[in-house]
């Protein structure tokens, strides 16, 4: 089992399977555009740009579970990424990360990195490094800026 194992939907509601992105580095993130750290959106843009080349893809996926924190449709959070914070990383539809209607991808990234305190996510930002075999390898919490991703990511690139 890995990540490939998964697909989800752009926001104009295109099936992706996760499979497409194989042999890549990822950052998968739970993101909203009205919290105190949507201002990541710029930090993981700027990792994106750092080292896309090398093989990074970083993917967004709005969710609302957090403070109504993504009120919007899923095309309105994709054109907020990308007209605030410059995002040209894949930004995927609106989806829930916790509960009975968590996507499944977020409920697999959260059995495999449960996280310090339980293994639901606390909060929007929540950044989940997947290596070039599809394994989820490390959680990154909220509060944690992206930069603090550097050198983990460096290692698998």
């Amino acid at each position: 089992m890995s990540v490939y194992s998964y697909s989800a939907a752009t926001p104009a509601g295109k099936e992706v399977s996760l499979e497409d992105y194989k042999g890549k580095v990822l950052v998968i993130a739970n993101t909203a555009s009205k919290c105190g750290l949507t201002p990541q959106y710029g930090d993981l843009q700027k990792l994106y740009d750092r080292y896309q080349e090398q093989g990074l893809v970083i993917l967004g996926f709005p969710c609302n579970q957090f403070g109504a924190q993504e009120p919007g449709s899923s095309e309105e959070a994709a054109s907020f990424c990308q007209l605030n914070y410059g995002v040209s990383f894949p930004v995927f539809a609106k989806i829930d990360v916790n509960g009975e209607n968590a996507h499944p991808l977020f409920t697999y990234l959260k059995k495999e990195q449960p996280g310090i305190e339980h293994s639901d996510i606390q909060w929007n930002f929540t950044k989940f490094l997947v290596n070039r075999r599809g394994e989820v390898v490390a959680r990154f919490e909220p509060r944690e800026a992206p930069e603090v991703m550097t050198d983990a990511i460096e290692q698998l690139l």
